[in-house]
């Protein structure tokens, strides 16, 4: 509204970490101000609306990117990066997760940003390529090993809805096999499956002692206190890998944590420093076009990467 513009006035870019329900108001109004714009995105309906405002971005000669974080966000541009260095790509995997350092039966987990957030994840089906076509995959499914270096070790990774947002149809025709995963320490899903099979994770509202009550809002109530560890340390694991047609293979890892000196989280750290580098370019013209992008068509691999290094953010290429 004309408060939030008032707010913009004067300045080169808005940064945008609010809820994701806002990102396309903010990125509009970014627009109508010349501003550039960036968010943490997270909901690819609101990505495809602000696809819509590329003419005005253009003839305002701003940028706006959408999708700016973890994942969505950086595993876009590595898997970008993936596939340029390939040629002709085969497959995309991607698996991230942001995690306890000590975990604690029975979820091995902690909340690491919003409960809320991931339980959407855990019952939202998930869009990958198959055959290079988009299909959707069930939440929670499609359970795999993934080993990382002492002290993490194996990881269980499945299929999450959001993480890669719309690249399935950027890339539809053009790769074979697609596909985002989260990881979790071994026994989460089996844990968290029965949980949404007996509708605990619903949001139809259901009548209980003469109220209505939603299963998912009762759920998260009585669960978050267990959750919530106000001295909990967390990492962020992330792979990517992506396999040419030709054999050609190309990988990258990071495993990031809490930043004892700062008190800055893992999460915040992968999260936070990606859209704050996204902007920086934005204004410093190492983002030069003009319109509406996300991370893996506009943000150079390269320049990103020795920024979150210069961080202490470490993706490392390992094949």
């Amino acid at each position: 509204g004309p408060r939030l513009r008032k707010l913009m006035r004067g300045h080169d870019a808005v940064m945008n970490a609010l809820p994701y329900y806002f990102n396309y108001p903010v990125a509009k109004a970014a627009v109508a101000m010349g501003l550039h714009g960036a968010d943490l995105g997270g909901n690819t309906e609101i990505v495809q609306k602000q696809k819509t405002l590329h003419a005005a971005a253009q003839q305002k000669r701003v940028s706006i990117i959408p999708d700016c974080g973890l994942a969505p966000g950086m595993v876009n541009i590595i898997a970008a990066e993936g596939i340029r260095r390939v040629g002709d790509a085969e497959s995309v995997k991607i698996f991230v997760g942001g995690l306890p350092q000590k975990p604690e039966p029975p979820l091995n987990y902690q909340i690491v940003y919003s409960l809320e957030g991931a339980l959407d994840y855990y019952t939202t089906p998930s869009w990958v390529l198959r055959e290079g076509r988009a299909q959707r995959v069930d939440a929670l499914s499609e359970l795999e090993d993934v080993d990382f270096p002492s002290p993490v070790g194996t990881l269980e990774a499945f299929h999450t809805g959001g993480g890669i947002s719309t690249m399935p149809w950027a890339y539809q025709g053009k790769v074979r096999t697609m596909e985002y995963k989260t990881l979790r320490y071994p026994g989460h899903a089996a844990i968290m499956r029965p949980i949404r099979e007996m509708g605990l994770l619903s949001l139809d509202p259901v009548k209980m002692k003469g109220m209505e009550i939603v299963p998912r809002d009762a759920f998260i109530a009585a669960v978050s206190p267990q959750l919530t560890k106000p001295n909990g340390r967390d990492l962020v694991a992330l792979r990517v890998e992506v396999q040419g047609r030709t054999g050609k293979r190309v990988a990258w890892q990071l495993l990031d944590y809490f930043d004892e000196a700062t008190g800055i989280s893992a999460m915040m750290r992968t999260t936070g420093y990606s859209l704050a580098i996204t902007g920086v370019m934005q204004v410093d013209g190492r983002i030069g076009s003009a319109g509406v992008y996300t991370p893996d068509e506009a943000v150079p691999f390269q320049a990103y990467v020795d920024d979150l290094q210069q961080r202490g953010v470490e993706i490392r290429q390992v094949s």
